[in-house]
């Protein structure tokens, strides 16, 4: 299966994460974090421990632009590996864990007020149509992220794309550069 949402924008901040809202809340509560989920990741090792336990995936350096989000769950060819796509991007090594049977792509602001409230409010607007998440079964997936432009009609897009398979692994993301900047150089912009 392969799921693709266009037109996805990131709030003027320079961050997607990929998680289970839930799972990050259970995080939250778990550690005692603040509200202030954002300042809590800045400002102590909360950010690199929710990495390493597979809660969430963030990439860092994007640009304001409309992306092309694509979640892959098939065997087919990457679209960002098929030869008309510009590759830029390209990690694997992330664990992630489902535990909520859903999967979203969301912006840094969320954690800025990371309440129940705000939670379900973003919920629900991401219920609507179009909006960067599936349902998925709960476990654990190994994750390759592709990052590039797509060629749509005539012009190239810049996309992610993020490769999921179920594993049975359990040992934790630790070999992976949570700081890296996924930074697409866009040649239509």
């Amino acid at each position: 299966m392969r799921y693709e949402f266009v037109e996805v924008l990131n709030d003027l901040i320079d961050y997607f994460l990929i998680g289970d809202l839930r799972l990050l809340k259970k995080f939250k509560d778990d550690n005692a974090l603040s509200d202030d989920l954002a300042t809590e990741f800045v400002s102590n090792d909360s950010s690199d421990r929710a990495v390493e336990e597979g809660i969430i995936i963030p990439l860092a350096g994007i640009e304001n632009y409309p992306y092309t989000i694509i979640f892959n769950l098939s065997d087919d060819v990457p679209e960002l590996l098929k030869p008309q796509s510009r590759l830029q991007h390209r990690g694997g090594g992330y664990l992630l864990r489902v535990e909520n049977r859903q999967l979203l792509l969301f912006t840094w602001r969320i954690l800025q007020n990371f309440t129940d409230a705000d939670i379900e409010s973003l919920q629900d607007r991401y219920r609507q149509p179009g909006r960067p998440q599936i349902a998925l079964e709960n476990g654990l997936y190994d994750v390759e992220i592709f990052g590039g432009e797509v060629l749509r009609g005539e012009h190239y897009e810049p996309a992610f794309e993020f490769v999921l398979k179920k594993t049975e692994r359990v040992d934790i993301t630790s070999e992976v550069d949570i700081n890296y900047r996924f930074t697409i150089d866009n040649s239509t912009y």
